[in-house]
């Protein structure tokens, strides 16, 4: 059984994967290999001033949510089920995942959640019909399963769902370590 089992490799999954799995959580990332940053053209990415197509930052995600330690599982999910501290993932060619916690992180969509029975409402950003309600640190109404990027109601700029991504993995590390989570390394002191 992992720890959190993240479903969704773009920019939200993934931050999210590197920031649970630097704080020594078994982190397991679920990716469909879709997803809108693929169609992508990134111009407007703090750090990347000469841009970065869409494929090469999910790619760039994955190695470091990887060299963090995180498994990468290439499939699509199609159910969750089981209650928070025993989830299952099930996956379209049959494998199974287990994990205490569930983060969605699956853009556009809300198929999945609906179907584990996590609430949903009305979009706010263009063309996003339905997201998932979460409250301030990205719980849904399932316990256990946390929301972060697009579909939980964030902007659908990369920077904005990474970023939210990583809050909701801190909110998470926080939950299941009792304590508030911070990760910063330090530049070694100057000789």
């Amino acid at each position: 059984m992992s720890d959190v089992v993240i479903i969704g490799g773009g920019p939200a999954g993934a931050s999210a994967a590197i920031f649970t799995a630097r704080a020594g959580l078994s982190t397991v990332v679920v990716d469909e290999g879709k997803g809108i940053t693929r169609r992508a053209e990134v111009n407007n990415h703090l750090g990347l001033p000469e841009g970065i197509s869409g494929p090469e930052l999910v790619t760039r995600g994955r190695q470091h949510a990887e060299k963090s330690g995180a498994t990468w599982v290439e499939g699509a999910a199609e159910a969750i089920e089981g209650s928070a501290g025993a989830f299952t993932v099930r996956l379209a060619d049959g494998r199974e995942l287990t994990a205490a916690h569930v983060v969605l992180a699956t853009g556009t969509s809300v198929t999945l959640a609906e179907a584990a029975g996590v609430a949903t409402v009305p979009g706010t950003e263009p063309r996003i019909k339905q997201i998932v309600s979460v409250d301030a640190d990205g719980r849904t109404s399932v316990p256990g399963i946390w929301a972060a990027g697009t579909v939980a109601g964030v902007s659908v700029h990369t920077i904005v769902t990474a970023g939210d991504g990583a809050r909701v993995a801190i909110n998470v590390i926080s939950e299941v370590r009792g304590e508030r989570h911070v990760d910063h390394d330090v530049l070694p002191a100057a000789g």
